[in-house]
């Protein structure tokens, strides 16, 4: 008989048993996202969704992203409540950009070994995201990747489903005049994170440090802002032209790739880091990165950049005020006359 030495799975790493009690414990969790339209259960093979009513000639739009390195921050914290709204947000906040309402989330969460408690705070965090969408969160998938993956790290993407009506995917053209409005971010969302670990690890800086009313580190991790709620209500009030979501490549990265042939945005130099400008100057204290750097890096104080119509401008402020959406009109679109898309004054 061989002597060899018997290897299961579990002794290889991959613990089938407590995937299916985390699919248990969060079974509940995803459920209380669910709209009406979703017709699964979780567990499944797949997930199914019809088509809400209202909508006439659908067109389906979709989106996927990740958190990226802000997970390492959410590590050293010992705090991962929020980083699945960051997920849901780089997701749902692209899917608007097109007008789309999300319908539906799934998850992918990979990590070397399933730990239940952190893995059931991360699920939460993408459940709170959706609630807040609207988007029901109908599937996904937990991972586990033993001897590929550090002790206790995790890697975390996502994509979100949305709709639209075919007759509203057309929009206007922009014109010389138009109007730039910049929301307010919440902080740095979940770019340029990979810069920020530098820092801290070259400066030595701590995260429990304290940072205003609270730490650096909690400052760091402020969950994306959603924007959902606020541009589907916003457009039903006025004609957004175009969006910017700003998110890797900066505020000058993001808007660049919404400027026309043949025009350029002018946009004021003086409403630049107007939003949360003690954690922007320290950033670029400690970093030593120009202005223009900053810009190309981070959003700078601006998740998210509308283009409207002068004779909107009125109203949009109106309704954005009414919705607790605060903003700045950063700028104008122009005819170009520089080869650059971008022009500060």
């Amino acid at each position: 008989m061989s002597s060899q030495k018997k290897i299961s799975y579990k002794k290889s790493g991959v613990d089938i048993a407590k995937g299916e009690k985390l699919v248990e414990k969060i079974k509940p969790i995803a459920k209380a996202t669910f709209r009406k339209e979703v017709i699964n259960e979780i567990g499944g093979f797949s997930s199914l969704m019809s088509i809400p009513k209202k909508y006439k000639n659908p067109v389906l739009v979709s989106s996927t992203d990740g958190v990226g390195t802000k997970i390492e921050i959410a590590e050293m914290m010992k705090n991962h409540t929020t980083i699945g709204i960051d997920l849901v947000a780089m997701c749902v906040n692209d899917l608007i950009t097109s007008g789309a309402e999300p319908l539906f989330f799934l998850d992918y969460l990979v990590t070397d070994k399933i730990n239940i408690n952190k893995s059931k705070e991360i699920i939460s965090g993408i459940a709170n995201g959706c609630k807040e969408s609207n988007c029901s969160l109908i599937g996904g998938e937990t991972a586990e990747h033993p001897k590929n993956f550090l002790k206790g790290k995790y890697d975390l993407a996502g994509f979100s489903v949305g709709i639209i009506e075919k007759e509203n995917l057309k929009k206007e053209k922009l014109r010389s005049g138009d109007i730039l409005v910049g929301l307010k971010s919440s902080g740095l969302h979940s770019n340029g994170f990979s810069l920020v670990r530098e820092l801290i690890k070259l400066k030595k800086i701590s995260l429990n440090s304290k940072f205003g009313s609270s730490s650096l580190g909690k400052t760091l991790l402020k969950p994306t802002k959603l924007y959902v709620n606020e541009i589907l209500q916003l457009s039903n009030k006025v004609k957004i032209k175009n969006m910017a979501h700003i998110t890797g490549g900066g505020l000058i990265g993001n808007l660049e790739r919404i400027v026309p042939k043949n025009y350029s945005f002018e946009v004021s130099s003086k409403d630049l880091f107007f939003f949360h400008k003690k954690l922007f100057s320290h950033l670029m204290e400690k970093s030593g990165l120009t202005d223009i750097e900053m810009l190309k890096t981070f959003n700078c104080g601006y998740g998210m950049v509308i283009i409207i119509g002068q004779g909107d401008l009125k109203k949009t402020i109106i309704n954005l005020n009414k919705l607790k959406q605060k903003f700045r009109v950063l700028g104008k679109v122009t005819r170009k006359i520089e080869e650059s898309k971008i022009k500060f004054i």
